[in-house]
């Protein structure tokens, strides 16, 4: 009489399943190995969940400076939080899991003890069909970089084993990534800003002047550039120190790009000068810009060890059409910021062709 081995049968179905599995998630991790965070978060929101048996995901990244949860990519049908402070009382789930650095599992969201879920902390929970849900820090060399979100397991059970090694795998993936994009972006920014200002630094200055010379010789239209020099500079780092002279400058540097759109662009030209272009602006226009950074700067002094240190600002300034040169446009504003510290500084001159 012929037996079956039930116990072969049975490790043979784990096999065909665990090879299955493997299939699925070798493909997915070389894709996480990226530097397109939009990439990485449609396997989070797409492919994570499938692989789960979840029908709703979502990806939030985390703004260290702010202290900020962002959403970056989800797939509710429904409104759900595009922010969450760290702050925030009372704790929600997301910041629970991003201070313990810890997976969160949740069976059941109304009877969970550690940590308890107050009423006040499930104002979505009518939207889901179960009452489970997995909350997942994405951790990159110890450090949280973001949180991705699990709920509503389709086949209404708790998380099993597998699904618990599954996210564990695709947190540590997940977290790498999005830890090496976002250190890509800071070496990125690092290239073309100033380190003490944040603003654009002397090259990339040079860069987006091009550019938009090119664009008005394209598209027609006409530059104005606002250089700036800071007042006194010298005596203040005698007087208190060059730490308060860099103060002195990166206060200076905020208050400019307070007074200038998006669209243009704020430089640290050099030491303790800047340089502004103005995008289809005319001079008049431009004047009253330059006037608002002189208000700005010179309002307000800066505090350092309880000490007031009055600042200002000299502007030249003068509007040029697409056949100037970027060296004839920096040159020119210079002579009109020349003029304005000639005539006592903190004041604004603006250049004025020679006329033949």
């Amino acid at each position: 009489m012929h037996r079956t081995d039930k116990n072969s049968g049975n490790t043979a179905d784990k096999l065909d399943i665990s090879i299955s599995l493997l299939e699925q998630v070798t493909p997915l991790a070389r894709q996480i190995n990226c530097l397109d965070i939009d990439r990485v978060a449609d396997i989070c929101i797409e492919s994570i969940p499938k692989l789960v048996r979840v029908r709703f995901a979502s990806l939030y990244i985390l703004d260290e400076t702010n202290n900020i949860l962002h959403l970056h990519k989800h797939n509710h049908p429904f409104l759900i939080n595009k922010i969450v402070s760290l702050n925030k009382t009372p704790t929600p789930l997301m910041v629970m899991a991003v201070r313990s650095k810890q997976l969160i599992l949740v069976p059941d969201i109304d009877t969970h003890k550690k940590p308890v879920i107050k009423k006040s902390q499930r104002a979505f929970a009518e939207n889901y069909q179960t009452n489970n849900c997995a909350v997942v820090p994405l951790i990159c060399q110890d450090r949280v970089v973001g949180v991705l979100n699990l709920a509503d397991k389709m086949d209404g059970k708790c998380f099993e084993t597998e699904d618990i090694a599954l996210i564990e795998l695709f947190s540590q993936l997940v977290g790498a990534s999005i830890g090496n994009i976002k250190l890509f972006e800071k070496i990125q920014r690092q290239a073309i800003t100033d380190g003490l200002t944040g603003l654009v630094n002397h090259k990339t200055f040079y860069e987006v002047l091009e550019k938009e010379l090119w664009r008005s010789r394209r598209y027609g239209g006409q530059i104005s550039l606002i250089m700036v020099d800071v007042d006194n500079l010298k005596k203040i780092n005698d007087a208190y120190g060059h730490r308060a002279g860099d103060k002195a400058i990166k206060e200076i540097s905020k208050r400019i790009k307070n007074c200038i759109r998006q669209i243009d662009t704020a430089a640290r030209y050099g030491g303790d000068e800047f340089a502004v272009i103005l995008i289809n602006t005319s001079i008049i226009d431009a004047s009253v810009v330059a006037k608002r950074m002189l208000d700005a700067v010179s309002k307000t002094p800066v505090i350092w060890n309880k000490e007031q240190i009055e600042l200002s600002i000299s502007v030249g300034l003068g509007q040029y059409d697409a056949q100037a040169s970027p060296e004839d446009i920096t040159g020119r504003s210079d002579q009109a910021l020349y003029l304005a510290k000639q005539a006592g500084k903190n004041t604004v001159r603006i250049f004025e062709p020679s006329k033949k």
